[in-house]
């Protein structure tokens, strides 16, 4: 079923939507502009590939049918045919295998029972070792020995091949998986927060297609995962407001899976959505 929206009906949403933005973006803008790097919030623009203006477009997804859309005749993936604008059958064809890898691996981690026994140690393992840590600019909590500790006493089990692929080469071999891009669809599970993160990195690669309000719920997500996964990580950001999770500790490592369990229960429905969506996409 095909629904067609009046213009006044979809520039009323792409107005909404591009004022959420902007108030989601406000404080990385601001920062931008000042040239003042963020270790949290920078991550969402430098990790994946969207840029800010790009995240302010309005995408109503599948079935929808723009009238009097002139201004999405230039954009990628839509087509235009007297005035209405719809997504473009043939930019679907031209992408159908990548939708079919994004939705297998989506679908594989849904099927995959959850894991929460990592306590946020791929940070951790990306400074064993070495004295060129990503974050320079920030200190290690507990310093370069006292992170080092914390690695050797604990086990390392990262299932996540873009966070093991940062490991140090020190750190890779004390990892109990070897995760490689090919075995990603048979490891990767829903517990894990770079799992549930790149959400955000699927709803975007499927842009045009992804509409609006599920991506930017993946945007919030990942956001949400990001200040987390460096709360746990062995730097000291307290000056930016954002108080240690403690995962050396038993009260920490409970306060670290409580946590990941909640972003587990928040994804597991965005997942399930952007699987939905690969199908509609390739019906």
């Amino acid at each position: 079923m095909t629904l067609t929206l009046s213009r006044t009906e979809w520039s009323s949403y792409a107005e909404d939507h591009a004022r959420h933005v902007d108030a989601l973006l406000a404080g990385h803008l601001a920062r931008r502009k000042r040239r003042e790097a963020h270790p949290v919030e920078d991550f969402l623009f430098t990790y994946y590939p969207t840029r800010p203006n790009q995240l302010r477009v309005w995408h109503p997804g599948p079935g929808i049918r723009l009238d009097d859309a002139a201004s999405y005749g230039d954009r990628r993936g839509y087509l235009l045919v007297d005035g209405v604008a719809t997504l473009d059958p043939a930019e679907i064809e031209r992408r159908a295998d990548s939708i079919a890898w994004i939705r297998r691996l989506l679908a594989a981690t849904l099927d995959r029972q959850p894991q929460f026994g990592c306590f946020g140690l791929h940070e951790w393992a990306m400074v064993y070792r070495t004295p060129e840590v990503r974050h320079a600019a920030w200190p290690l909590r507990l310093g370069a020995e006292g992170t080092d500790r914390v690695v050797e006493s604990h086990k390392i089990g990262c299932s996540h091949f873009d966070a093991f692929r940062f490991f140090t080469d020190a750190a890779r071999p004390l990892n109990v998986l070897q995760p490689t891009r090919e075995s990603q669809p048979a490891l990767e599970q829903g517990g894990c927060l770079h799992a549930n993160m790149d959400l955000y990195k699927w709803a975007c690669k499927l842009m045009p297609f992804t509409p609006s309000p599920l991506l930017l719920a993946c945007f919030e997500l990942a956001r949400d995962i990001r200040t987390l996964d460096m709360r746990a990580s062995p730097y000291d950001l307290a000056p930016l407001g954002y108080s240690p999770v403690r995962i050396e500790t038993p009260e920490g490592k409970a306060e670290y899976t409580a946590a990941q369990r909640a972003f587990a229960d928040r994804a597991r429905p965005l997942r399930r959505q952007l699987v939905a969506l690969c199908d509609e996409l390739l019906g």
